[in-house]
This record gives structure tokens, C-alpha cells and sequence, in this order.
């Protein structure tokens, strides 16, 4: 950029900042979405298409930004985690601002709104240009389809499970209730504003009665992607057992060296005021030519889609490689 008289206004673009060695949380919400889905005459309480169509967007997202290692995703929403290590747009200040605007420590990460913007933009971008491959009997038409974002940190991993939790057991709870709803409406004629009432105050098991005693629905049977949403991943499985061994004590660090709540962080007495704590540097140390071969790996990786569950250890044992950050 030239310089200019008029190049003082960049000081008013301060830095919005993210922290580093924080996993790094992208959620895109459909704006609007109830009209849209009304527009489109989207079959109710899930429309297969639809879905469909938001995991292929997820998909190219995930396969255009190879730092992303996770994806999940349920009705109109989805959630793109970028690893601790991610160093995507540098994880520094964009602009050399004078000194008295830069309000983060040294070691903070930033572009939130780079980040955030780059996913939103993208995953629209592929919902918009896929939109006639599921739906080739309905094109688009204004008010196109759009996506809000935010961008959130977590510093532990239990963190990044507990919010991965949060989204599935939210996906849930509002397909038992729609599944409900729209059975007492599709099914048992009643208007939307008797159903409301009907379900008022029910828990799943009176929705579970419901849906099986008047409508012989088993929810159980529904399909996985309804109840679970969709998960992304990029499929990295380690070279040997070896390997694995080594994944997993990575993936684990979080939750079995000293440095934790309660107990005495790295950086106290007993490493030394300049000591880094060996553990926790095994998961950080790679050499540049090791970043970049791990960056080929993901790269060439497979993005696989399953509609699992994310609460259970089982998931995150199987694929240490996603908590891990190494591509095996």
C-alpha cells in the first residue's frame, strides 16, 4: 500500500484478537433460515436434500483449509475447529499498528474476523453453487441463502469436547421435538398452535410416548444424521501401533500432566522461570519440514462424514489424531 497523508485512518482497524495455543471455534447460523426453508418447500421436521447439501458445503470448506480438523454440523448451523497449533493467517496482527492501539500481550493470536470471514464466505459460496445438484427442480432465486459466524477460543481439549457435546445434545433435543411436533401435525391434524400446547412442558420420554402410542414411531429407528447430526474429519490414521501409542499420550497431555486447574502450572518454581515444560512441548516442537509434510498428509487426506456420537470416549479414542494435531 502507498504511502499517503491519508494513511493515518488504519489506525483506526484495531485488532481483534484470539488467543493462542487455543482451539479455535467457527459457527456459521443460516440467516433467516425459517423463511427460506418455507420458500423451498423443505420437507418437514428434516429435509435428507438439505442436508445433504449442507455437509457438501462443510465438505469443500474443509477440503479448501486444511488446518481445519473437525466439522459438525445439524439443521442449518455448523461448527469448524481449527487445532491449538493452527497457524492459519500467521495468528498475528495483520496490520503494524503503532504501538499505544496494539492491546494484546505479544503472544496473543489474531484475525478473528479473517478467520470467521473466510469460512462464512466460503461454505456459502459452495451452498449457493451446489444448490442445484439436490435441489435441481427449484433454482435460487433473492433473497439468496447467507451465514452469520463467530469465532470462539477454548483452551483445554475437555473444552473443545464439552462444546462438540453441547451442539449434538442440542441437535437432539430439538429433533425429538420436531419429529414430535410435526407428527401432531402431519399426522394427527392438528393445527401448529394445539401441537405447541400439547408438547408444553413434556420431557423426551412423554415425547417418546407420544410419537410410539399414537403415531407408531419409534425415534430410535429414526435415521442417525436426524439425531446425531454429521461429523467431519479428516481421515489421518496413524502409520503403526507405535504411532498410535504416541498419538494418544499427546491427545491425553491435557488431562494427565501436572499443569492443571489446582495443581501447579508449567512456568512456576519447579521448571524454572524460563524452563518450558517438556510434555507439553513434545505436542508443539515440529521442525518446518515436519509441519509441512503434516500439512501434505491432511491435505491429501480423505474427509470422511459419519453421524456418530461425539460425547463418548469412543469417537476421540478411535481418531487420537484429531486432538493430537499430527497427521500420524
Amino acid at each position: 500500500m502507498a504511502n499517503s497523508r491519508y494513511e493515518y485512518v488504519r489506525s483506526f482497524e484495531l485488532p481483534d484478537v484470539l488467543l493462542a495455543n487455543t482451539w479455535i471455534v467457527v459457527r456459521i447460523d443460516g440467516r433467516g433460515f425459517s423463511k427460506f426453508t418455507t420458500k423451498y418447500k423443505f420437507a418437514k421436521p428434516n429435509d435428507r436434500r438439505a442436508l445433504d447439501l449442507m455437509n457438501a458445503a462443510a465438505e469443500a470448506v474443509m477440503k479448501e483449509l486444511p488446518d481445519l480438523v473437525l466439522a459438525y454440523g445439524n439443521s442449518d448451523e455448523f461448527s469448524f475447529v481449527f487445532h491449538k497449533d493452527c497457524v492459519l493467517f500467521e495468528r498475528r496482527a495483520r496490520y503494524r499498528l503503532p504501538n499505544y492501539f496494539v492491546l494484546a500481550p505479544p503472544n496473543a493470536a489474531w484475525h478473528s474476523r479473517k478467520l470467521t470471514t473466510t469460512i462464512v464466505s466460503t461454505f456459502t459460496s459452495y451452498y449457493t453453487f451446489l444448490w442445484q445438484t439436490y435441489f435441481p427442480a427449484m433454482p435460487l432465486t433473492p433473497p439468496l441463502p447467507s451465514f452469520d459466524g463467530r469465532a470462539v477460543c477454548y483452551p483445554s481439549d475437555q473444552n473443545l469436547r464439552d462444546y462438540m457435546s453441547w451442539r449434538q445434545v442440542d441437535c437432539h433435543i430439538n429433533n425429538l421435538y420436531n419429529t414430535s411436533f410435526w407428527a401432531l401435525v402431519q399426522q394427527g391434524g392438528m393445527d401448529p398452535r394445539a401441537a405447541e400446547r400439547e408438547l408444553s412442558g413434556t420431557i423426551s420420554s412423554d415425547k417418546n410416548e407420544i410419537l410410539f402410542s399414537r403415531f407408531a414411531i419409534n425415534y430410535n429407528n429414526e435415521p442417525e444424521i436426524f439425531k446425531k447430526g454429521s461429523v467431519l474429519y479428516r481421515d489421518v490414521r496413524p502409520n503403526s501401533q507405535t504411532s498410535v501409542g504416541h498419538s494418544r499420550n499427546i491427545a491425553n497431555l491435557d488431562s494427565s500432566f501436572p499443569c492443571r486447574p489446582n495443581r501447579p502450572p508449567c512456568h512456576q518454581k519447579q521448571h524454572g522461570p524460563r524452563h518450558r515444560c517438556p510434555i507439553h512441548s513434545q505436542r508443539m516442537e515440529m521442525s518446518k519440514t515436519q509441519k509441512e509434510k503434516d500439512r501434505k498428509k491432511r491435505t491429501k487426506a480423505k474427509v470422511v462424514i459419519e453421524h456418530v456420537d461425539l460425547i463418548k470416549d469412543e469417537f476421540w479414542e478411535k481418531r487420537v489424531w484429531i486432538l493430537s494435531g499430527r497427521a500420524g
